[in-house]
């Protein structure tokens, strides 16, 4: 397998092909193709491909793939196979809104504790049950829960000192949605959610429709890891 190649956009698409397995699953389909995936969810057959090699042969030339064994493969290379859980720092209106969010797969990650320094929000519950520590107890919560995934739901000015508790925890994998570029140790994967860019994003895109600039549809690969756009 080539995974030290692997970039994290190939990794994003692999969760995208996850997903559509899944539909297909449910749907009582039991093989599919690369063309018939790329078809039906608008995605690109030679991508699809493409990234599957990455991390070994599947399918069978001809016949296509079983969905029941590529999607148990790619939930291994996901790292699905274990329980995540995950704590939050900032029990306010994002934090709490993601610690009910029930568009986790139980099976895979569970939020299971919530920290904030407001005095008046320590000692909540969410409306899924998650309890709010002080941020004081954030490590022996994190022993105690094992918790894997931390989520980092404050202010700008606070995220750093949040992930550096993080860290001192022990947590090696953190989801920063703060408007702010954070310095993570080496050995920390951090994931960050910027919602303004994404909103700028859109902006941009109305921008140019309103003044008569035809929109390409963005290319489904990873332009700084090497992808090169893959005709169908």
């Amino acid at each position: 397998m080539k995974t030290d190649r692997v970039s994290e956009f190939t990794i994003n698409r692999l969760s995208i092909y996850l997903r559509c397995l899944n539909l297909l699953a449910a749907s009582g389909v039991t093989t599919t193709s690369s063309q018939v995936l790329a078809r039906q969810f608008q995605l690109n057959s030679a991508q699809i491909r493409k990234d599957l090699t990455y991390f070994g042969e599947f399918g069978v030339r001809g016949v296509g793939y079983n969905v029941a064994e590529l999607r148990k493969h790619l939930s291994k290379i996901l790292g699905l196979g274990e329980l995540h859980r995950v704590g939050i720092v900032g029990a306010g209106n994002l934090g709490m809104a993601l610690a009910n969010y029930r568009g986790f797969d139980p099976q895979y990650f569970r939020v299971v504790a919530l920290f904030d320094k407001d005095l008046s929000r320590v000692g909540e519950t969410s409306r899924s049950g998650v309890f709010v520590f002080h941020i004081k107890d954030l490590k022996p919560i994190v022993a105690r829960e094992n918790i894997s995934i931390g989520v980092i739901c404050v202010p700008a000015e606070e995220a750093q000192g949040v992930l550096d508790l993080f860290t001192d925890a022990g947590i090696t994998a953190v989801l920063n949605f703060a408007p702010v570029r954070l310095n993570a140790e080496t050995g920390v994967k951090l994931k960050t959610m910027d919602l303004a860019i994404s909103f700028e994003s859109l902006s941009y895109f109305l921008a140019r429709t309103h003044a008569g600039v035809p929109e390409q549809q963005p290319e489904f690969l990873d332009s700084e890891s090497g992808d090169k756009p893959i005709p169908d």
